[in-house]
């Protein structure tokens, strides 16, 4: 397989699996599941899927050797063993994984953050936070007084 078919599975492995930790995972796996229905209808590749995705939103012990590493590497095989097979050519995979980018994309929050300092001029660092607690900072250089 060519370095651009390698990137284009491990791209659509990575997004498969960030559909999975997220509620996009309903539409994405609709999508999913009519695409591979068209080229075999008995595919049980949805309800492994949907173990995979189990897998990942259980929480593991710590250190568990088990993660969305895994995943992505297990997706990425398996898309490269429908390529293979010619279950689907790399047409019909870029369109997939448009889609799946495109769901992706839809569900990414906007969020517009703005800032705004009202006092006066500050001519140092400024910091926002919730709480700050334990922090000390030196005065300004024009702010000591000398013994």
């Amino acid at each position: 397989m060519d370095s651009e078919l390698a990137a284009l599975t491990a791209s659509g492995a990575t997004t498969l699996v960030s559909l999975m930790v997220t509620d996009s995972w309903t539409h994405a796996r609709e999508l999913l599941h009519r695409f591979l229905s068209r080229r075999d209808p008995d595919n049980p590749t949805i309800t492994d899927m949907d173990a995979l995705r189990a897998r990942l939103l259980t929480p593991q012990p710590t250190g568990h050797p088990y993660g969305a590493r895994d995943t992505i590497e297990q997706l990425d095989t398996y898309l490269r063993h429908l390529l293979e097979a010619r279950v689907f050519s790399e047409a019909d995979l870029r369109t997939l994984l448009t889609s799946l980018q495109r769901i992706q994309s839809e569900a990414a929050p906007s969020i517009t953050v703005r800032n705004n300092i009202n006092g006066g001029v500050q001519h140092g660092p400024v910091i926002q936070a919730g709480q700050v607690t334990g922090l000390t900072l030196p005065a300004p250089a024009h702010h000591r007084t000398e013994p």
